[in-house]
């Protein structure tokens, strides 16, 4: 792992966060920096993420989290499947702290992670559950479901959609245009929008697939 030199990854998280239409303050950047400090110290171990230098996680994890903050402007209780090392939820919850943030996953050593950074960073509004999302029950449904290259369109929906509330809406964070995931999608499910999503310092094609239930 290349060297973590904090003063100049923070530099770069807040200039790519200032182009972004977020708002961050000094302790929310400095939350960002603790998260990012954590996933690079325990990825050496537990292989948390293949990205193992750490100007590489602030664009390719950070500010690719942080872009696509704005399309959750209205969620309030959100879950994040597959969270793995806590992209996005972790973010999110960071950016957003009057959001709810469940995240799942089946692999005990990244919840152990989460369940670490949640307890480091203070994040009160984060909820970590080990297991498969097929499995989860919760007494509140959710009214944004997330994921970020969890899964096939068609699978995110038909494992996780008895957690979503009736007018609630997937958001999957996905790279090229999935075309082919999109046509798949099980019936009573519609694309309700397509963002594209430009994450400062990456060039590369990103995409926000909304979904929600077809009106009956």
């Amino acid at each position: 792992m290349r060297a973590f030199d904090r003063p100049a990854l923070t530099r770069t998280l807040e200039q790519g966060a200032a182009s972004l239409p977020l708002v961050l303050d000094a302790r929310q950047i400095a939350a960002l920096m603790d998260y990012l400090a954590l996933l690079a110290k325990w990825n050496g171990v537990y292989n948390l993420t293949a990205v193992r230098d750490p100007a590489q996680m602030v664009t390719q994890h950070l500010l690719d989290s942080l872009a696509v903050a704005p399309a959750f402007a209205d969620a309030r209780h959100i879950l994040d499947v597959g969270a793995g090392g806590g992209l996005p939820g972790i973010v999110l919850a960071i950016a957003r702290p009057d959001m709810q943030v469940s995240l799942i996953d089946t692999v005990h050593k990244k919840t152990a992670f989460l369940t670490q950074v949640k307890a480091e960073l203070g994040l009160a509004n984060v909820t970590v559950h080990t297991g498969r999302v097929e499995e989860l029950r919760v007494p509140q449904p959710f009214d944004v479901i997330t994921s970020r290259a969890f899964a096939d369109l068609a699978d995110f929906v038909n494992w996780s959609n008895h957690l979503l509330a009736p007018d609630g809406r997937f958001i999957a964070m996905k790279g090229v245009m999935p075309e082919k995931e999109i046509a798949g999608l099980p019936a009573g499910w519609t694309v309700a929008d397509i963002r594209s999503v430009h994450v400062p310092g990456l060039q590369a094609e990103r995409h926000l697939i909304v979904i929600s239930r077809e009106a009956s």
